[in-house]
């Protein structure tokens, strides 16, 4: 049941379409070449030499022990410098180091205007200037006055405030103001739905929240009857247009005007007096809810501190030369952890969004410059799912090529390929082949941070070609403070997700029903446990789901149950492969892991994203498939099948077609029979996370899927 790619450079290169005689003289020059440039590279090269080292051991030789870093087998990691025990030390800690560094960067809208699309549906378009910068100090002073403002409003230490709001700037100085004043920050998903979105702010008893003018229009608005508890509002972008609409003893406020209430006011002794301990509760993070009505995981100062300490160390030459792009939501752990671990490092961040991020962004206006055009960010964190996005649009532009230029961009593709499994780089190719794809994002990333699923090993080594840069391949929850594995960056194998890092320890615990045992050979394998003072508190008033996934141990360390299942290799870097959750048992017995069968079909040009499903009532796997509409479109010409998009997508003969491509598919990726689709139900709507469908990092939310497709299940079932 093991769902990880394999990682042979063979099987991921791209087929050659020119002459053979052509061919062979090319691939004569280049033997040349290697060999010319081999023996220095021998010599010169450091990650030759680290890609063999043991990069974590077992703390003892029972099968059940726990695995640690090479760098914290003494002891683990839990904070960045010393005596800053608690994120308001660690900001104030930066603050002084970097007074006048730049911090906060956000570009001018220079124009917004709205153009019409041959479809008739009108898109609003916008063209950006120059990022304006806040340094250190004006963030400090800013969080400083706002957080005194807030209380101004009456907020009390330990007491709930939630952030209800898009990735920008005033997200960063609205939770450092809470950080500082001991505020517990709730945070929610711009993207949540009315129901979860209640019953956050309900549960948490919020009566003060944070959000934007336009989530306030069009979210906020209809369900603020609905919070009996809420007092104020504050608007971090100005004073929506209108203000008749609210219940009474609603008070709504822009940010500007409570940082200014709380410049002329004292800050007085109480706050001084309130400062976070390491054990307070610093975010209630809401998850995205892929199984039902979101938890809210509580996470401690101490927690985060550890998990940011724990990933900085995997980034090497960490500093103020960097900068990030900050473009995911900041309520998702990964980009929270990775803009507190660029902020506590002298680290310039420049916010973006998924709409803005690139020349071909679908609100830049063509002709004018994406953000990380104009940023151009060294750092960057991904989720597979934009990953993924990249490597099929790459693809799609290369197969548009010219015989010529697309067989020199294969030749170029697959001798780096073999370089970087040898561990070799290929200055030539990347400045000749793939700068231009290298400028999809800016030109200068020095490191992608993959984060929130698992991403296929097709997918990183296309991004490990193009993009000329390491991924870093990272493992962790929310109950985690997102940190558990990354993987090194001069650690080009595929497949994997890394050593734990040095704030915490991992070991596998045997999972008989799966038939997944930490005694089993040439591997152990069981479900992954997380050890460490980044594990967190526990579920925001659910005891009974806490006590299920968390324990301490003899010693007194916090120990999370993750429902993952792992294999260690021999170096001790980590493999996923399998979800417990994911795994489901057929009618005949046999085990299929859903997660392994849509792993094997995502990546196809055809497919933009899939759902497998199967019961235990039923002998075979079915699946929904969202297609991509110009391969699917070209398919159907190619059958002689006619039809709107949405006829194309309910069409049987379609269904066929398609299923006959997933299948040939599934058997190259040596699918087991009883694990490849038999009937598919293809979906003219793409899955986003305002379908409520996929959660924001664009995880399956199956429940979901499964009401959202009851009627086709019946079907493809056999049911009336």
């Amino acid at each position: 049941m093991n769902n990880h790619v394999s990682s042979k450079p063979s099987t991921m290169k791209l087929k050659q379409t020119m002459s053979p005689i052509l061919l062979y003289f090319i691939q004569f020059i280049i033997s040349l070449y290697t060999i010319l440039t081999y023996i220095p590279f021998y010599f010169l090269s450091e990650s030759r030499q680290k890609s063999n080292q043991i990069k974590a051991k077992p703390v003892n030789s029972k099968p059940e022990s726990a695995y640690r870093s090479v760098n914290s087998l003494d002891g683990l990691a839990s904070v960045l410098y010393p005596g800053c025990d608690t994120l308001d030390k660690v900001f104030a800690y930066a603050k002084n180091k970097f007074k006048e560094k730049r911090l906060l960067g956000t570009r001018e809208i220079l124009n917004e205007e709205d153009e019409v699309q041959p479809n008739g549906k009108i898109f609003k378009k916008v063209i950006l200037g120059q990022y304006n910068w806040l340094s250190y100090e004006d963030v400090f002073v800013q969080a400083f006055n706002f957080g005194n403002g807030l209380q101004m409003l009456g907020q009390k230490p330990k007491t709930n405030i939630a952030i209800f709001c898009e990735t920008r700037a005033e997200w960063m100085i609205a939770a450092q103001a809470c950080f500082m004043y001991n505020f517990q920050l709730v945070t929610l998903y711009a993207t949540l739905g009315g129901p979860a979105v209640v019953h956050g702010l309900n549960e948490t008893e919020v009566t003060n929240i944070i959000t934007s003018k336009e989530l306030l229009q069009t979210k906020l608005k209809d369900i603020v009857s609905l919070v009996p508890r809420l007092r104020h509002i504050i608007t971090v972008d100005g004073k929506p247009p209108t203000w008749s609409e609210f219940p009474k003893g609603v008070i709504v406020h822009t940010m500007a005007a409570v940082q200014a209430l709380g410049a002329k006011a004292d800050v007085g002794t109480e706050n001084k007096q309130n400062k976070p301990l390491p054990s307070d509760i610093a975010v209630i993070m809401y998850t995205s809810g892929s199984t039902g009505l979101p938890k809210g995981v509580m996470i401690s100062h101490s927690n985060i501190i550890a998990g940011i300490t724990g990933m900085a160390e995997r980034i090497p030459r960490l500093g103020e030369e960097d900068i990030y792009v900050g473009y995911l939501p900041l309520a998702h752990v990964l980009e929270l952890s990775a803009e507190l671990v660029c902020l506590s490092h002298g680290c310039c961040i420049g916010y973006s969004s998924p709409q803005t991020l690139a020349d071909q962004s679908s609100k830049i206006k063509k002709g004018s410059k994406g953000d990380t055009s104009v940023l151009k960010p060294t750092l960057m964190a991904a989720v597979p799912e934009i990953m993924d996005r990249i490597y099929k649009n790459v693809m799609n532009k290369v197969s548009e090529m010219s015989s010529f230029q697309r067989n020199l961009f294969i030749l170029a593709y697959n001798y780096k390929m073999e370089q970087i499994s040898k561990g070799c780089s290929t200055p030539l190719c990347d400045r000749f082949v793939f700068r231009k794809v290298r400028s999809l994002i800016g030109g200068n990333i020095r490191l992608l941070l993959c984060g929130g699923a698992p991403l296929s090993a097709t997918t990183q080594r296309f991004m490990n070609i193009c993009f000329c840069c390491p991924v870093g391949q990272g493992y962790g929850l929310t109950e985690s403070a997102g940190a558990g594995t990354i993987t090194d960056v001069w650690d080009y194998n595929t497949g994997r997700v890394g050593a734990p890092l040095v704030c915490c320890e991992i070991k596998l615990k045997n999972w008989e029903e799966g038939g997944y045992f930490n005694t089993d050979k040439p591997h152990p394998r069981g479900e992954i446990l997380i050890g460490g003072q980044n594990v967190t508190m526990g579920y925001y008033k659910n005891e009974a789901k806490t006590k299920a996934d968390f324990f301490e141990d003899e010693n007194g360390q916090r120990w999370l149950c993750t429902g993952d299942i792992g294999e260690f290799d021999p170096d001790g870097c980590l493999k996923i492969i399998d979800r417990k959750k994911d795994l489901v048992k057929l009618q005949a017995g046999e085990y299929v892991s859903l997660g392994k069968v849509e792993a094997a079909l995502k990546n196809l040009p055809l497919i933009d994203n899939i759902c497998a499903y199967a019961n235990s009532y039923h002998s075979y796997v079915i699946g929904f498939v969202v297609p991509n509409q110009k391969e699917l479109t070209e398919l159907a010409r190619r059958k002689g099948l006619k039809g709107t998009w949405e006829e194309l997508c309910n069409s049987c003969e379609m269904e066929n077609e398609v299923l006959k491509v997933l299948s040939e598919a599934a058997i190259s990726a040596s699918l087991e029979k009883f694990e490849i689709p038999v009937k598919i139900r293809l979906s003219p709507e793409p899955w986003t996370p305002e379908t409520g469908l996929v959660t924001d990092a664009f995880k399956l939310k199956r429940k979901e899927l499964k009401t959202h497709y009851q009627a086709d299940i019946e079907r493809m079932y056999g049911r009336k």
